[in-house]
């Protein structure tokens, strides 16, 4: 008996609601699939699926059966996918979703070399918004969450990314340099529309990582901002216009530091941080072109607990461990 086969025609019954109705979908005959599911119980000594002439319906120990045969088979299955990927070449087309400033100050300057490499895949990116969680009609969703992931999809982390405070040299010459967040009382900053940002903006200093630890921490007053926008590009961009000290994500920050269009400003101080997730709706059957996609972006962004941007433009925060506690 090939108990793989028996196993696939097994769930196949179940799936179906039939033996005829499992024949027709994996191709054979029912005299061959109910002769299947007859050997399978006899190997294993039980009775797996009670028959009548209306229905089926499993046994007790089918069910658990069944439970672990369909486990079996998607490592079988993901197994298959990961070889397939090893020697077949990526192409098809792939679904993105991802916000629009990781689309816009990211994947557009870094797809050139993934199209270089795979010529055969195209994508098509959606960025309607912040991405939390996955969305299944994607191949791939770039989650940036600041909680730990929860839900029933597959996750590669890609990097971590800390929103600072920056502003062009010239309006720092202007206006000074901030020694410490208690002196941007005398700024009027750059800021979204955040509920929590109206109480005081918050700021850490010290070591950081998935639960955002200690360190010291400090919040200023209630801000009165200059310019107020959910728009992260127009943050940016009146930042590099002098208009004031805006508070952005490295990666979208990270030419303009390198070309010291920006400047960090309270180098040792980040408002919070992000972790960018390549994420995916299932672990059975992944394309070729999918899993090349997210080991490109791994190899781009470095995959670890860090900020990369921050380290290209030589201004990661810097960790004091044993700071005290300021609220």
């Amino acid at each position: 008996m090939d108990q793989l086969r028996a196993m696939r025609v097994f769930a196949g019954v179940i799936d179906a609601g039939s033996f005829n109705g499992a024949a027709t979908a994996l191709r054979l005959s029912p005299a061959a699939v109910t002769r299947l599911v007859a050997e399978l119980e006899d190997h294993l000594g039980a009775r797996l699926i009670n028959r009548t002439t209306r229905r089926l319906a499993l046994t007790e120990i089918g069910e658990a059966y069944l439970d672990k045969v369909r486990r079996i088979l998607a490592d079988i299955d993901e197994s298959e996918a990961l070889t397939s990927s090893a020697v077949q070449e990526p192409r098809g087309h792939l679904r993105v979703l991802t916000s629009p400033a990781l689309a816009v100050h990211q994947l557009a300057k870094h797809l050139p070399r993934f199209f270089a490499k795979y010529p055969q895949v195209s994508i098509e990116i959606a960025a309607p918004g912040a991405v939390e969680t996955v969305d299944e009609s994607y191949d791939v969703s770039i989650l940036s969450v600041r909680k730990p992931l929860e839900g029933e999809f597959v996750a590669r982390r890609l990097a971590r990314s800390e929103v600072i405070t920056c502003a062009a040299p010239e309006y720092l010459e202007r206006h000074g340099r901030p020694q410490h967040p208690r002196d941007l009382a005398t700024h009027r900053p750059i800021l979204p529309p955040f509920a929590e940002l109206q109480r005081g903006i918050e700021f850490f200093r010290g070591p950081w990582g998935d639960d955002e630890p200690g360190g010291e921490t400090y919040t200023t007053d209630r801000p009165h901002p200059l310019l107020s926008t959910s728009h992260i590009d127009t943050m940016y961009a009146a930042a590099l216009a002098g208009l004031g000290i805006a508070g952005l994500p490295s990666f979208v920050i990270e030419d303009a530091l390198l070309e010291h269009a920006l400047e960090r400003v309270l180098p040792e101080w980040h408002l919070w941080s992000a972790t960018l997730w390549a994420a995916m709706p299932t672990r059975k059957h992944i394309p070729t072109r999918t899993r090349a996609f997210v080991d490109f972006l791994i190899e781009t962004f470095g995959g670890e607990d860090q900020d990369p941007w921050l380290q290209a433009a030589g201004c990661a925060t810097p960790a004091c461990p044993g700071a005290p506690q300021n609220v």
